[in-house]
């Protein structure tokens, strides 16, 4: 088999997965409407396309402080690949350096993993009828067994075998399938609209002030945003009538979905922002990024409020965590918590700066406003009542700031390799007697909401110049796949 250009591998995977999933399709279709099933050798054309990338050094090897797009070892390296047309200008960015710096060779074949049948329709179950049920579906074609669906290669579990390829990278086609489905159940949103910017929040106010911000940009003369997505498939787009607008983003069905997104995209190839509604507590955190982070999104900013634990806080003033006390257990046996979950210097930087610039405060007057520190992150919303139990640990972390989602969003970046930051507002103070009630709650949502929301877009925009730092080799192992 010749060796391929990058362009030429992913045009060819484009033509393998096209193929497939149209057969499979058909396949489908063919059994429902009278009871075909498919040959062994018909079943053979139901699988993913396989991209390889062969590494033999010759002479001196190219030194790069790039932290993605290199190599740990020479060797075979390989993945399946799901939906090439939309990862096109991630495969090139990942393939372009191993070929150009490298000289790395790289092939495309069909693999030996099917295709699940559900990954393919859309609508999940158009072609079961009458009789036909799922479970006899599943008798005749490929579904997505879950032993085969799992994050060995990111946690680290996966073993070198000789005469096996390496890990190209971190997911392959049938875990990055999997969650595409999941984003579109759990967000009521396209997969392929969700932006690389993404903004986790626990409020829906936060989400309300982001449908402002996302209709006067749409309205703003020149501006780099093209259109609006919403839970349940609406959308406004720039030009339309504004109060139309407003009537689209209001009907959306948003409460229908446990974690609804809302995205804005952009016409300039720079990507634009979609804010998700995790909800709270680590359960869904943990949820969210698993899935999200198979679209290998730039970077996730928690933006939500805490409780604040010391008492020079203020109402309103911002928590900037450069570290994470984690009690919120449910990632403790994928990364035990002596393992430090670092801060990352650029997004740090970029949320402090944007802090500046959206409040107008420098020096001493943004450090009353915002305080870096320790935040910790309880499962136990009641945390309080067990605060005898707590106390030392917390005094031991130096903690500042108290929520239940950071933690898992930081952990879940460091583990999945995605840029991640928390910036939190302090909206009660609960050791110190002023406790979140109805009354306080509801002024203190008016004044913060909409100004630490810019905060977070703000350094969204500073970071988007920082791609070749961003990705950063605090994240990577030293056996890591060659692909972010």
């Amino acid at each position: 088999m010749s060796h391929l250009t990058p362009e030429q591998a992913v045009d060819r995977l484009e033509e393998l997965h096209r193929t497939a999933t149209v057969a499979l399709r058909e396949a489908v279709a063919r059994y429902v409407a009278d009871g075909t099933v498919p040959t062994r050798a018909e079943r053979t054309a139901l699988r993913y396309p396989e991209l390889r990338v062969a590494w033999q050094p010759e002479g001196a090897v190219q030194f790069t402080r790039r932290a993605w797009a290199k190599f740990q070892a020479p060797g075979v390296y390989a993945t399946t690949i799901t939906q090439p047309a939309f990862f096109r200008s991630y495969l090139l960015e990942q393939l372009r350096p191993l070929v150009e710096e490298f000289g790395a060779r790289i092939e495309v074949r069909i693999s030996e993993q099917e295709i699940p049948y559900p990954f393919v329709i859309e609508s999940g179950d158009e072609f079961v009828h009458g009789d036909i049920s799922v479970a006899e579906l599943a008798r005749h074609f490929p579904t997505p067994a879950l032993a085969s669906v799992g994050d060995e290669i990111a946690d680290g579990l996966w073993e070198i075998k000789e005469g096996q390829p390496r890990p190209l990278s971190l997911f392959d086609a049938v875990r990055v399938d999997f969650s595409l489905r999941r984003l579109v159940h759990y967000t009521g949103t396209p997969w392929h609209t969700i932006q690389p910017w993404i903004l986790c929040t626990n409020y829906q106010r936060y989400v309300d002030q982001f449908l402002q911000w996302g209709l006067e940009e749409l309205a703003r003369p020149n501006g780099p945003y093209t259109e609006l997505v919403l839970p349940g498939g609406g959308a406004v787009r720039r030009g339309d009538d504004s109060e139309m607008a407003v009537a689209t983003v209001t009907a959306a069905p948003w409460e229908r979905f446990q974690m609804p997104a809302y995205s804005l995209l952009r016409g300039d190839g720079q990507g634009g922002v979609t804010i998700v509604n995790i909800g709270v507590g680590p359960s869904n955190t943990k949820n969210a990024t698993d899935h999200l982070a198979v679209l290998r999104p730039h970077c996730w900013l928690m933006i939500g409020h805490c409780g604040g634990l010391r008492q020079s806080q203020t109402i309103g003033d911002y928590v900037l965590a450069h570290g994470y006390l984690r009690r919120d257990r449910i990632l403790d046996e994928l990364v035990p918590t002596e393992m430090p979950v670092p801060a990352l210097a650029e997004v740090q930087l970029a949320l402090q700066e944007a802090a500046a610039l959206v409040t107008g405060e420098r020096g001493d007057g943004l450090k009353r406003r915002l305080r870096t520190g320790t935040v910790v992150s309880y499962a136990d919303r009641n945390w309080e009542l067990r605060w005898a139990q707590e106390r030392r640990r917390i005094n031991l972390g130096r903690a500042i700031a108290v929520d239940m989602e950071s933690g898992t969003l930081a952990t879940q970046g460091y583990r999945l390799r995605v840029p991640y930051g928390t910036l939190l507002c302090v909206s009660d103070k609960p050791l110190h007697g002023e406790i979140k009630l109805p009354g306080a709650a509801t002024a203190f949502y008016k004044r913060a909401v909409g100004e630490h929301l810019r905060i977070g877009l703000t350094a969204i925009d500073l970071l988007r110049s920082q791609l070749g730092s961003l990705h950063s080799r605090k994240l990577r192992s030293f056996d890591e796949p060659p692909f972010r």
